[in-house]
This record gives C-alpha cells, sequence and structure tokens, in this order.
C-alpha cells in the first residue's frame, strides 16, 4: 500500500510564484548586463558581454529585461487591487488588517525580539504571516523600480525627456540608475539571498515561492503566529495541498541553484570591481 504523502500549507498563488520567476529572470539579466557595462573596463565584464552577444546586444537585452520588470510589477498592481476585492474587502483591511504588507507595531516588536533573541537573550519571535525583512525587500523593489526605472526610461528615451529636462539632467540620470542598480544587485544577492536561503533554518534554500507550498511542520515552526490564528479560526484546513511530485521539486532547484549561483558570482565579480578595478 502507497503511503499517502503528507499535506502542505500553501502559502502562494499560481500567480504570485509567476510574477516572482519573472522577476528573478529579468533582475538577474539587468544585473549581468548591466554590471557587464558598468564595469567594461574590467576582464570578466569584457569577457560576459561577448558571451551574450557584445554590448550593443547587453544593452538591448536590458532593455527588453527592463520591460518584463515593469510588465510583472503592473501585474502585481492588478493583483493586489483583485486581493483587496475577493479576500480583504476594503483598502482599510488590506493596509492596515494583521496580513498587511506595510509595517505596523507587531513588526517593530518583532525586530526587537529578534535583536535579543540574535544575542542569546530572549525567545524566537512568533512570527506572522509576514516578517519585517519580507516587507522591507516587498518596498524596495517598489523605490528600485520607481528610480531605476525612471531614470532608466529617461536614458533610454533621451530625445524625448531633453525636450522639457535640461541636458545635464541625464549625467545626473545616468549616475543615480547606476549606483542605485549597484545599491540593489548587492542588496538583493546578499542580505536578500541570506533571509531567503542561507540563515540556518532555510540552508541551503527556501524553495517555497517557487512551490507556493511548505510542509506543514515547518509552516507552524517558520509561522507560529499565523498558524495559531487558522487553527483558532477553523480555516487552516482551507489552505492544505498535497506536495508536488519529486521531478518537480528537482526542476525548482535546478532553477533556484542556477539563479542562486549566478548571484554569487556577480557579488564576487563586483566586489573584485571595486577593489582591484574601479574607475
Amino acid at each position: 500500500m502507497t503511503k499517502k504523502p503528507k499535506l502542505q500549507f500553501q502559502r502562494f498563488t499560481r500567480l504570485q510564484r509567476l510574477l516572482h520567476i519573472l522577476m528573478i529572470v529579468s533582475f538577474i539579466s539587468l544585473a549581468l548586463t548591466g554590471m557587464s557595462l558598468k564595469f567594461a573596463y574590467t576582464s570578466w565584464a569584457y569577457f560576459l558581454s561577448h558571451l551574450l552577444g557584445g554590448f550593443e546586444t547587453a544593452g538591448n537585452i536590458h532593455r527588453f529585461a527592463a520591460i518584463i520588470m515593469i510588465i510583472v510589477f503592473i501585474t502585481h498592481i492588478f493583483d493586489i487591487i483583485r486581493m483587496k476585492r475577493k479576500i480583504f474587502h476594503s483598502w482599510k483591511s488590506l493596509i492596515l488588517g494583521p496580513d498587511s504588507m506595510l509595517f505596523n507595531r507587531k513588526d517593530w516588536d518583532d525586530f526587537k525580539a529578534s535583536m535579543k533573541w540574535f544575542a542569546f537573550r530572549g525567545e524566537r519571535p512568533l512570527y506572522g504571516r509576514w516578517t519585517y525583512w519580507e516587507k522591507f525587500d516587498y518596498f524596495a523593489v517598489f523605490w528600485g523600480i520607481f528610480v531605476i526605472g525612471s531614470t532608466g526610461a529617461t536614458l533610454w528615451f533621451p530625445v524625448f525627456f531633453t525636450q522639457f529636462l535640461p541636458g545635464w539632467a541625464l549625467n545626473v540620470a545616468t549616475i543615480i540608475h547606476s549606483d542605485e542598480a549597484l545599491l540593489a544587485t548587492g542588496f538583493i544577492f546578499t542580505v536578500h539571498f541570506f533571509n531567503t536561503h542561507l540563515r540556518p533554518e532555510k540552508f541551503p534554500m527556501d524553495i517555497v515561492i517557487f512551490t507556493g507550498r511548505i510542509p506543514l511542520e515547518e509552516f507552524k515552526l517558520d509561522r507560529p503566529a499565523e498558524y495559531k490564528e487558522l487553527v483558532e479560526k477553523g480555516e487552516l484546513e482551507n489552505y492544505l495541498v498535497e506536495p508536488y511530485q519529486p521531478i518537480v521539486i528537482r526542476t525548482i532547484k535546478i532553477f533556484g541553484w542556477t539563479a542562486l549561483s549566478l548571484g554569487l558570482f556577480i557579488v564576487i565579480w563586483i566586489i573584485y570591481a571595486m577593489i582591484f578595478a574601479y574607475r
């Protein structure tokens, strides 16, 4: 008799997972092409740009990836509106409710408790649906889309924008676009990677954003406040689903390891360029 697999908790919808995958592909494409242009005078950037088909082709890939990211961002906004209508029923509940992505008092309390926990002076906080570092990562995308996106558009269409902007604005846009992109790349491939994949309880990789599912025992340990709330409301069973087949998990892990490896390589290349070859 075949043993029935244990049910898992579904955290993310199919659309959310697809958008995150597209975000990963577009961001890594932007990072690879953008950093190869920014550090074009280094040997690794020269090799990488030629691997991509030359600096001109790298620029085309960069712009195409930017379009994909903008589409992902716009689709996410529409998904938020859909969630407001079907799940939260009001903007107040979406923005101020317990499952809101906005920072609230609990995030501050969790942050203080986390600092004590790190220093072995307290217990691990009872995290809920979203943690404070996840919310920070989330809104960093909004900031990046606005700053990097607006300056990138200015550099992409200089003739149009210089109809109402002075010429020196292009120089300012170049500096902001380049340095903000460098900051975002460094943050994603270090801080975000650590918080998501490299912290002890998730090492070496957390695949929940790809599968949308997490083992129930892991969910109970990882998000105890959310687990308790769902049990008390009698709604936990509504989120239980069967796990994916092993072949699906292996495919997901191949994609995840590829993305993780590329990110770490990009960080190493940036550090090398900043220390030994920065101009």
